[in-house]
C-alpha cells in the first residue's frame, strides 16, 4: 500500500479503537507507520481524512449488514427470528462497526458531504428492509411499502442496535423481538 491507503487504513483503525472525537493526526500517523505531512498531501486535512475513514468504514458496516440480511434461515427456522439472531450476531461480532456507524451519523450533523452520503444510504436502507420484511423483490416494490415498512424496520433496526450497544446484559434476544414485532402486528389494544 501507498502512503494514502496506510492513510486511511490508520484512519479507520483509529476510528474503530478511539472514535472520532478523540482520534488525533498524531494516532493516524502512528498506526498509519506515516507522517504528519503525507495527511496534508493526500487528504488535505485530518477532517477529511477522517470523513474518508467514516465512508469506509460506512461501506463496511454495510457490508457486514448484508451478510446478515443474506443469509438464509435454516429448515423450520422462523424467518423474523432467524433475522434478528444474525443481525444480534453481528453486532456482537462486529461491535466495533456499530458503533462507527452510530457515530458516522453524529458527525454527520457536521460534515455536508457525510450527510448526503448517509442520506442517499437511507434510501438503499428503506428499499433493502421493506424487501426482507415483505419478501418482495427490491425491484418490485412500491415506494408506499418503502416509506412505510422499509422506514418502520429501519426504526426497529436502530432501537436493537441501541440496545445491544448500551447494555447487551439486558438487551431483548431474537427470540423477544420476534415475538414483540408478531405482537405489534396483531389486533389493537384499545378496540
Amino acid at each position: 500500500m501507498g502512503h494514502r491507503e496506510d492513510l486511511l487504513a490508520g484512519a479507520k483503525r483509529a476510528l474503530y479503537e478511539k472514535g472520532y472525537a478523540r482520534t488525533t493526526a498524531r494516532d493516524i500517523v502512528a498506526l498509519s507507520g506515516t507522517n504528519l505531512g503525507s495527511i496534508g498531501y493526500h487528504y488535505g486535512s485530518t477532517e477529511a481524512l477522517m470523513t474518508a475513514a467514516m465512508l469506509g468504514a460506512m461501506e463496511d458496516w454495510g457490508d457486514e449488514l448484508a451478510k446478515a440480511l443474506a443469509a438464509e434461515p435454516g429448515d423450520g427456522d422462523d424467518t423474523v427470528e432467524s433475522f434478528w439472531r444474525r443481525v444480534v450476531h453481528s453486532i456482537t461480532t462486529h461491535r466495533e462497526l456499530w458503533l462507527a456507524s452510530v457515530e458516522v451519523m453524529i458527525q454527520s450533523e457536521h460534515n455536508p458531504h457525510l450527510r448526503a452520503q448517509l442520506a442517499a444510504g437511507l434510501q438503499a436502507g428503506r428499499r433493502g428492509m421493506a424487501a426482507l420484511a415483505t419478501g418482495v423483490p427490491e425491484e418490485q416494490l412500491d415506494e408506499a411499502t418503502v416509506r412505510t415498512v422499509g422506514s418502520a424496520q429501519m426504526a426497529l433496526m436502530s432501537g436493537v442496535v441501541t440496545q445491544w450497544l448500551t447494555d447487551p446484559a439486558t438487551a431483548p434476544s431474537p427470540e423477544e423481538i420476534a415475538e414483540g414485532v408478531r405482537l405489534l402486528g396483531g389486533p389493537r389494544l384499545d378496540q
